[in-house]
């Protein structure tokens, strides 16, 4: 079993490869799309060269982290300037959630979304536990909200 897997160290490279791509699928960040791509250009070296698996691995590190540091960022970068592009905290703005505690102009809690978040009111009044609320913006990783059943000051 050994000397088979010895001789084709490239298959596994290459599920190697294949399980990062799909895993990409789940986090849509890149970073395990580049991680596949460095266990590819392994799989590569292992079929070129067979009895080398340090050279493997070296060419697997290089390759992911040249694709970590050189193409990830201008895919993203990309990515984030498509038009109706929207990221999580844009997402969040206008959403509705719940005062967990008393929300003043220097803090308090919210409930949105599952998420606990800090919070601090839009004008500086006092908005009582148990309110229901919306995000106005987020400011950092404070979001700034008002009482949902009235009007903006």
């Amino acid at each position: 079993m050994f000397e088979w897997l010895s001789a084709n160290l490239w298959m596994v490279w290459l599920l190697v490869a294949g399980g990062l791509a799909i895993a990409e699928v789940t986090t849509l960040d890149f970073t395990l799309l580049m991680l596949a791509s460095g266990a590819l250009a392994g799989a590569g070296t292992a079929w070129l060269f067979p009895g080398l698996p340090w050279l493997q691995v070296v060419v697997a590190i290089v390759v992911a982290v040249a694709m970590l540091a050189l193409l990830r960022p201008t895919l993203l970068r990309k990515v984030r300037s498509m038009p109706g592009y929207r990221s999580s905290l844009d997402k969040m703005v206008g959403s509705t959630g719940q005062a967990l505690t008393a929300i003043t102009a220097s803090g308090g809690e919210i409930k949105v979304a599952g998420e606990t978040w800090t919070a601090r009111s839009v004008d500086g009044t006092t908005i009582p536990a148990g309110s229901e609320v919306e995000v106005y913006q987020v400011d950092g990783a404070v979001a700034v909200v008002y009482p949902r059943h009235q009007a903006l000051p």
